[in-house]
């Protein structure tokens, strides 16, 4: 029995790694900020009416990328995506309510391979999918094998849901909707998720873990809630609403009008009520950016900053009345273009990258090549670390998107590549429901559909060439993944009874 106990002991003792063994000073971190429907209204990338002042100067810290996309523009399989390095494709993963493990068991995620590395793997707050704002609070349909630890941040905004201003009663997450709220920053869910971030900085600067620490923000996704100082920021009456005209929807394929009309009653706002949404996702922006700032501010203070690679991005783009839309879900720019920000050791400073396309899916096998470690063989994303040490440099010539479009008689999948110039979208099996494409030389709004345009008829056929082969290599079943489930059942929760204080 003493034996027994001895050698136990001693397996004990030994199958625990300490923080000395695991630590390499040698290292790089990664701090991964990812912000919940935020597009490129942001001053860095040339809107000037818009206060972001934080991430500003982040992007002269490192290198921007102004024609970077997503994979899919809806939150739950955006966020699959690019936590796996694959294509919703692959992930077979687009719906919303879908945890990644229904679809592909066995993949590794990002925080699971940096776990692999010895790194201290954090979640706070959104990093996979949550209902916004049900979820606050919750794990939502987060992924428990990609974290060691995780915080879940709930605040003002959760608690005094009541107040938000909506265009369809209690609905907050899936319509417009806004408050100018009370309190303070650090009140709300975001801004104590920052504090829970600094919290993890100054722990992770005084132990020497090595980490990888994910910071999701929930905002500025609806409701936009943000504290009152940030909307005195703005002037609603400046505020420009874009103006199409419906008879726009006739030049282009059923499904891409059917996915500019889905919320019907977002369409044809009025000139005032759509100033003040617009004026609240802009103060709600803002609100982000300070958050940001916040814990950009303790990585300095800290001194990690210098051993630190520090990405910033969003799930998706969003309309704010393009194409008289508003939110996500389209394939046109509006909603695939996101912010892409990369800043650290050993990339280059104060660089803007505009025209070299690339994709959310090549996070992955960046970071990878960046940190010194190796990427598993099923990612389908590319590096892209060239690109952050010469603005030359390309790795590829176009970024894919894809999204399912419904009508009376099903699915309408649709996929769109992005080039330095073009767009190119194709609607149905081998575009039999129609194509769109926009030059951006000349149309960067993607107003005027030239697919039929004999003018462009030669770049139109390279361009369908190039879908083709991309789509094609989209579906590939990757090398080392294991099994991918398809057609898996949403999880169906049951209905909230709303009431709000007496």
């Amino acid at each position: 029995m003493n034996h027994f106990f001895t050698f136990f002991v001693f397996i004990l003792f030994f199958s625990i790694p300490s923080v000395q063994s695991q630590s390499d000073p040698q290292k790089l971190n990664v701090l991964f900020i990812v912000s919940d429907d935020l597009n490129c209204d942001i001053g860095a990338y040339g809107n000037t009416q818009v206060m972001t002042p934080n991430i500003d100067q982040l992007a002269q810290r490192g290198v921007l990328f102004g024609n970077a996309h997503i994979q899919y523009p809806w939150c739950g399989p955006s966020r699959a995506s690019f936590m796996t390095g694959l294509y919703p494709d692959q992930t077979k993963i687009k719906k919303l309510r879908l945890y990644l493990r229904q679809a592909i068991p066995e993949v590794t995620t990002i925080g699971q391979q940096f776990k692999k590395g010895n790194y201290h793997s954090v979640r706070v707050g959104k990093i996979f999918h949550y209902h916004n704002p049900r979820d606050i609070g919750t794990a939502g349909h987060d992924d428990n094998y990609t974290w060691d630890q995780t915080v879940n941040p709930y605040g003002r905004d959760k608690i005094e849901e009541y107040k938000i201003n909506t265009l369809r009663k209690q609905s907050y997450g899936g319509t417009l909707s806004w408050l100018a709220a009370d309190g303070t920053d650090e009140e709300q869910t975001d801004g104590i998720g920052a504090s829970e971030t600094i919290k993890f900085l100054d722990r992770f600067a005084k132990s020497g873990e090595n980490f990888f620490l994910a910071f999701g923000l929930y905002r500025p996704h609806t409701p936009y809630v943000a504290p009152k100082k940030y909307f005195d920021q703005y002037e609603r009456e400046e505020m420009e609403i874009p103006k199409t005209s419906d008879d726009y929807l006739k030049t282009i394929p059923l499904a891409a009008a059917l996915s500019v009309s889905e919320k019907k009653d977002q369409r044809n706002l009025d000139d005032d009520l759509a100033k003040t949404i617009k004026e609240a996702y802009y103060a709600t922006t803002s609100f982000v950016d300070a958050q940001v700032g916040r814990v950009l501010d303790k990585l300095k203070e800290t001194g990690l900053d210098k051993n630190t690679l520090v990405v910033f991005t969003s799930d998706h783009g969003y309309h704010l009345g393009e194409h008289g839309h508003w939110q996500k879900r389209t394939l046109f720019d509006n909603a695939t273009r996101v912010p892409l920000i990369v800043a650290g050791p050993g990339v280059n400073k104060n660089q803007k990258i505009m025209d070299a396309p690339v994709e959310l899916v090549d996070i992955y096998p960046t970071l990878m090549e960046l940190v010194g470690m190796e990427t598993p063989a099923f990612v389908s994303g590319k590096s892209f670390v060239p690109l952050l040490k010469d603005s030359n440099a390309r790795v590829r010539s176009s970024a894919l998107t894809e999204l399912g479009v419904s009508n009376a008689n099903g699915l309408i999948q649709g996929y769109s590549i992005k080039t330095d110039r073009y767009r190119l979208t194709q609607w149905g099996k081998n575009g039999n429901m129609g194509h769109e494409l926009y030059d951006h030389k000349f149309d960067k709004e993607e107003l005027k559909n030239l697919a039929d345009s004999q003018q462009y008829k030669k770049v139109k056929d390279s361009l369908v060439m190039v879908i083709d082969q991309r789509i094609a290599e989209a579906r590939k079943p990757p090398k080392g993944l294991g099994p991918q489930i398809e057609d898996q059942i949403e999880w169906k929760e049951p209905k909230t009874i709303h009431s709000q204080p007496k």
